[in-house]
């Protein structure tokens, strides 16, 4: 396993430069993962990705680091004690890297050379696929993919320079992953949406949620797919709602600030039961927060947003590949029940991109609820389900209504005390239903074990890894619970493994721990220790069992 830091400011070309990097070495047999570290700035700051490869799945980073390939000299200022005895630092002469691992070649001399000097990424590319022991000839199908056709040729120049200036480090290690696809957890979801049959996609940019936008708005003619750019995050999910009841599938997206925009029309997708999935790519609130970076705190605000009480379903993708099946059943769930279903993402699952492979269209299915009706149409008819009739208003002679006041079966306003207890019950037997189709959190590690780990969504990575760490380096026995459905919280397997678990320890990105707090008040287990993390960085594998085993 090889884990390889690209940094410099925002400008040089780092995104372009490990995009190009990561594919390249997917397509020689890697696995790969790469996060992203970026500030929130267009030009400047200190910004870097994480490029993690081997011949094995990789499901996150390490900060432990093999190789930096330093653009500037605050990536070598700042990292330098990161890296391994045995790595290096590939830079350009003009940084001050007093150490016998640097590897100074002429990066920007040669750009300049070559008539173009924002070409210096491209020649430390070409270095980078030399140390590695990669062929030239695997970048002349990914240059196209990247740039426009009159800058391909400075850049093969600048690459095959670069590709010249040093000597191969690595002997290169046969992989098995050519095949399998390398993608974004947004681009993930995206792709998601589209296989559910997504026909319209409202938003306004927020980061990091505008990358669902932007690749839906790329793929929008070709899927069938309208994208529409709001005015706010109020508009846009009114809009959706309105897609949805004229029938059309429908999403919006966005991160938690622009969440808060949207509670009380989420509230009247609640209580007029129309079909609505929400996307929240998380990042460090309150407020603007870090833009940026990411954090796992917008939970218990996910389950109880808006007035009232009403169904919801919300879900965590674990990984890019959960986060493309999780996709499609939030649809399939929002349609079959008539009800919002949230998706809980967070930047470092969304902007990070790794190899998975390809989707398996067979184990999707988004069912068409759509009945239709003999004689009389009652839209919010009493049923032992809770879900109700639904018609699409042009597609039968009935009339087809809808309020956001509470109404009777009919769909007319009323103030009748019997009325709203009755609607309200029937509403919250969908979740009666639901609950029987949940997914049990993924166990991780021996079943003899004793210390027990929980942590949700994008955890599933770092605590997938800190497991293997802890069994290898502590002979003790460690295993791991990680949910993906959050609301309603499926309780059957926590229950059995809390049982057997001498001790358990939450794990979560937050500060609060907003998992460990839904356990509590669902089931009544506790936990004896919390590892939070809330400074805006994702948490290691490394560094969760670093904190157990130093007695954290």
């Amino acid at each position: 396993m090889y884990n390889l830091l690209i940094g410099g400011a925002a400008g040089q070309g780092i995104e372009t430069t490990a995009a190009m990097l990561e594919k390249a070495l997917k397509r020689s047999g890697y696995s790969v993962f790469t996060s992203r570290d970026f500030m929130s700035r267009v030009r400047g700051g200190h910004n870097f990705s994480l490029i993690r490869f081997g011949q094995k799945q990789v499901l996150s980073h390490s900060e432990k680091l093999d190789g930096i390939i330093a653009l500037d000299q605050q990536t070598a200022d700042i990292h330098t004690e990161q890296l391994e005895p045995d790595g290096f630092i590939l830079c350009d002469t003009g940084i001050q890297a007093e150490d016998s691992r640097a590897i100074k070649v002429p990066l920007n001399e040669t750009a300049k050379a070559l008539g173009n000097s924002k070409v210096s990424n491209s020649v430390a590319l070409g270095a980078i696929l030399k140390l590695f022991g990669e062929g030239l000839d695997i970048t002349e199908k990914i240059l196209p993919e990247f740039l426009d056709d009159k800058y391909i040729e400075v850049n093969q120049k600048a690459i095959a320079a670069g590709y010249e200036a040093v000597k191969m480090r690595y002997t290169r290690e046969a992989g098995a992953f050519q095949d399998c696809m390398i993608l974004s957890g947004s681009n993930a979801i995206a792709l998601g949406a589209i296989t559910a049959g997504l026909k319209v996609y409202t938003a306004y940019p927020m980061s990091p949620a505008t990358a669902i936008m932007v690749y839906l708005a790329s793929k929008g003619k070709e899927a069938g797919v309208m994208v529409e750019q709001a005015e706010d995050e109020i508009a846009a999910i009114n809009m959706a709602i309105g897609a949805s009841f004229a029938g059309a599938r429908a999403m919006t997206g966005t991160s938690g600030g622009g969440f808060s925009l949207m509670v009380e029309a989420l509230g009247l997708a609640g209580i007029a039961e129309i079909p609505l999935v929400v996307v929240n790519v998380q990042r460090p609130g309150p407020a603007t927060g870090l833009p940026t970076r990411t954090e796992q705190s917008d939970l218990k605000f996910m389950i109880s947003a808006s007035q009232g009480e009403f169904p919801r379903m919300v879900l965590a993708p674990k990984n890019h590949t959960d986060a493309f099946y999780q996709t499609v059943r939030a649809f399939d769930i929002a349609e079959r029940y008539q009800m919002p279903v949230l998706i809980l993402a967070d930047q470092y699952l969304g902007d990070a991109s790794a190899t998975v492979e390809t989707f398996d269209l067979t184990k999707v299915n988004v069912a068409d609820p759509m009945s239709g009706v003999d004689g009389e149409y009652k839209r919010y008819q009493y049923t032992e389900s809770g879900i109700s009739p639904r018609l699409i208003p042009g597609k039968s002679e009935h009339l087809v209504a809808i309020d956001s006041d509470e109404h009777d079966e009919y769909g007319k306003i009323t103030e009748s005390a019997e009325v709203r207890t009755n609607m309200v019950n029937k509403r919250m037997r969908k979740l009666d239903e639901l609950r029987k189709e949940l997914i049990e959190p993924d166990f991780l590690g021996p079943d003899d074990f004793d210390i027990l780990l929980v942590g949700w969504g994008s955890m599933f990575g770092p605590l997938s890894e800190a497991v293997d760490l802890l069994n290898e380096q502590s002979g003790g026995k460690y295993a791991a619970l990680v949910f993906g459905d959050v609301h309603p919280l499926p309780t059957a397997r926590l229950q059995e493994k809390a049982k057997k678990a001498k001790r358990m320890i939450d794990v979560e990105q937050n500060a609060t721990g907003q998992l460990a707090g839904l356990i509590r008040e669902t089931t009544g287990i506790t936990f004896d220790q919390s590892i939070l993390k809330y400074d805006g960085r994702q948490m290691t594998g490394e560094a969760i069992a670093d904190r157990i085993l130093g007695g954290e």
